[in-house]
């Protein structure tokens, strides 16, 4: 689960992260009041969508007057904000962060996240902090230090040293940036965080540190255990076809394909997806229904697929070990039926109750084609497209 900037900054100041103050406004009015609250002489304006790359995209400005703030907030609030990560289709801006102005003297990087490599929490740092950080890990990688912590130990003083050191700090600096690092490793332990991202991390003109900016996601399998960071889940920010998929705990993400996909595990997910395009097509979502999917759930699943107007055929993929093939097969054609299915269906199933599940299949007078592999349900459904194109 993601979370917005200043949700992500308030969330970190709890631990004794310093992070500069702000307020969150949903009008141009409110943006004023937040500005008039913080004083003056400089504020910056922020667009609070679940991307990076805002400042670019002209979702972040820096101004010096109240009237200023009021102009841009009008500006931002309602726009269709661009970015690298958003997609030419971009997200509409629906609240702003107004935000203290900050005497910058350097900017840094600093990331948490979790490694599936090694098991760790792997600590990321940079010189070369601010907007290009991308850049400079293509071209110049040899500015990015990589920290793994053991998870015995957890952050011992002397990682968070290293990184200081390997940070250029100096002096106070140092032990002021121990303590950070320190309070950010314990926020990202405690609150369950798959990923945190502190772009830029500043030194102030003063000497102090703090996190000019914050990006953070969670486990969603944690969640349960933190029902005050669940709460701050904006739906708006989300795509719906996966948020319907949650409702039914289905794992679900949109591709930019037009082959759908319904498959039982991830593994096998993945497979699919990756003979589709070995077969010259192009799948358009990742789609686990789990092992223990019901009727139900193969139902809502079908539908979400459908519910994607780029999909143009449907490939259902199915190894029955828990999961029986008589289910999906039920499921499948109660969904096709519900929805008047309008397009090329191919199904592969195997395992359990398999040859009940194919008669099912059979019996239904619907137009499903049945496969007897993987390779030859992967070519039928791309034929199938091409043909129906």
């Amino acid at each position: 689960m993601n979370i917005h900037e200043y949700q992500a900054k308030a969330l970190l100041a709890k631990f004794g992260v310093a992070v500069p103050r702000g307020g969150v406004a949903f009008t141009p009015d409110e943006a004023v009041k937040a500005a008039e609250k913080l004083g003056g002489p400089v504020w910056v304006v922020k667009a609070q969508i679940h991307a990076g790359g805002r400042g670019k995209g002209g979702g972040v400005k820096v101004v010096k007057s109240i009237d200023a703030v009021k102009a841009e907030a009008e500006r931002m609030l309602g726009m269709t904000l661009v970015t690298h990560q958003t997609g030419p289709q971009g997200k509409e801006v629906k609240r702003l962060y107004v935000e203290e102005g900050c005497d910058i003297a350097r900017e840094l990087y600093l990331s948490l996240l979790v490694d599936r490599g090694s098991g760790r929490v792997t600590v990321i740092a940079s010189t070369e902090g601010g907007m290009d950080i991308e850049e400079v890990a293509a071209h110049t990688p040899d500015k990015i230090q990589t920290i793994a912590i053991d998870p015995v130990t957890g952050l011992s003083p002397h990682y968070a040293r290293r990184i200081a050191f390997g940070l250029g700090l100096e002096g106070k600096q140092v032990s002021t940036a121990v303590k950070f690092i320190t309070a950010v490793y314990k926020s990202f332990v405690d609150l369950d965080a798959s990923m945190m991202e502190i772009n830029p991390l500043v030194v102030t003109g003063s000497g102090d540190i703090v996190a000019l900016d914050a990006k953070m996601n969670f486990d969603d399998n944690a969640l349960f255990r933190h029902q005050d960071i669940a709460e701050l889940r904006d739906e708006d920010e989300e795509d719906p076809s996966e948020l319907e998929a949650g409702k039914y705990e289905l794992n679900y993400v949109k591709l930019d394909g037009n082959i759908g996909c319904m498959v039982n595990g991830a593994g096998l997910a993945m497979a699919t997806m990756d003979i589709i395009k070995l077969y010259g097509g192009e799948p358009a979502n990742f789609l686990d229904v789990g092992g223990g999917a019901t009727k139900e759930r193969v139902t809502a699943a079908f539908k979400i697929i459908l519910s994607d107007k780029n999909v143009e055929g449907i490939l259902v993929n199915i190894f029955g070990g828990i999961m029986r093939c008589d289910v999906i097969a039920e499921g499948v054609v109660a969904a096709a039926r519900e929805v008047s299915l309008h397009v090329p269906l191919v199904v592969r199933l195997e395992g359990t109750n398999v040859e009940l599940g194919k008669q099912i299949l059979a019996d239904s007078g619907l137009p499903i084609v049945s496969a007897d592999n993987l390779g030859d349900a992967a070519g039928k459904i791309v034929k199938a497209v091409r043909e129906a194109a």
